[in-house]
């Protein structure tokens, strides 16, 4: 099934205008919802640290599963994006101000749940002259000063192709480098308008080229073909990308892009194999698999290619 771009679709009469339903999902889809006590200590610890998460922002269906787990991916610059993607939840407009004290919050956060791994991301500033890759930097730095011990994951916005930037970020030797692809070459102006297919790729690269260890992830579902999914992981390999992640598109709202089709657990594990066929050195595929998910265990047991 091919995905639709909404400006594609002519007007219907009104008499024939049917209110969007939404697509009743798959058996594998269920998830047990359980308040554990580490999911309430990390949710107080985000209410009362002022800090965001993209568990949260992204609707990730994991929230419970990591939560309870004491992991979290911690959301920096802020909540609001300076873009809007057909996929993403977070909410579009105008950023606030920097907040200079967010990384060391982030860093109390991380020492107080004692983690043994952090992942960082942002929303797109586009708006400041750097993208936010000093504050990525400060994080990182910050985390470490707290937890010597904590392996720091950094899942990166394009930087809009600066290599100073990103330069900037690995200046702090993040244990992984992960910028996702998310979809497809022909579906990127549909699905990421305001980025480039051909960037990210370049910005894997730049990345690998300066010596770190780089993941990408990849969604399912949004009306691209197995052969093109197959085209995008030989590429990432081509630029050197070692772990990657690949999970089902679930529309967030009846505003954002439809879903194309479910991928069943059989057609992922089919996936999961070609991708280790090419040299990943380590891959999570699965309908509920997103970014960050066993984000741990990738960095601890996946060999440096």
């Amino acid at each position: 099934m091919a995905f639709i771009p909404t400006s594609d679709i002519g007007p219907l009469h009104a008499s024939k205008v049917q209110p969007p339903r939404r697509r009743t999902l798959p058996p594998w889809f269920k998830v047990h919802l359980e308040l554990g006590p580490h999911y309430k200590e990390l949710r107080q610890l985000v209410e009362t640290h002022r800090l965001h998460t993209i568990c949260e922002e992204a609707r990730c269906p994991n929230l419970w599963e990591c939560w309870n787990n004491r992991t979290a991916t911690f959301l920096i610059l802020g909540d609001i994006c300076t873009r809007r993607c057909h996929y993403c939840s977070v909410t579009t407009g105008r950023p606030a101000e920097l907040d200079s004290e967010e990384p060391q919050r982030v860093a109390d956060a991380v020492k107080l749940l004692k983690l043994r791994h952090a992942v960082i991301t942002s929303v797109n500033r586009d708006d400041l002259p750097d993208g936010g890759a000093t504050i990525f930097a400060e994080t990182i730095a910050r985390i470490r000063q707290v937890n010597t011990s904590c392996t720091v994951e950094v899942l990166i916005p394009d930087f809009q192709g600066h290599q100073e930037d990103l330069t900037t970020v690995l200046s702090k030797n993040p244990d992984i480098l992960n910028h996702n692809i998310e979809t497809v070459p022909r579906l990127f102006p549909f699905i990421r308008p305001q980025g480039k297919y051909t960037r990210s790729l370049k910005v894997l690269q730049w990345a690998q080229e300066m010596g770190a260890r780089t993941k990408s992830g990849l969604m399912a579902g949004l009306g691209e073909t197995e052969k093109e999914i197959l085209v995008v992981m030989k590429e990432l390999r081509m630029v050197g990308c070692e772990m990657l992640t690949l999970g089902q598109y679930l529309r967030p709202t009846l505003a954002h892009a439809p879903v194309a089709r479910f991928y069943t657990p059989e057609e992922f594990e089919m996936l999961k194999q070609e991708a280790l066929g090419l040299g990943f050195n380590h891959v999570e595929a699965g309908p509920l698999v997103r970014s960050s998910y066993h984000a741990e265990e990738q960095a601890v047991h996946s060999p440096r290619l």
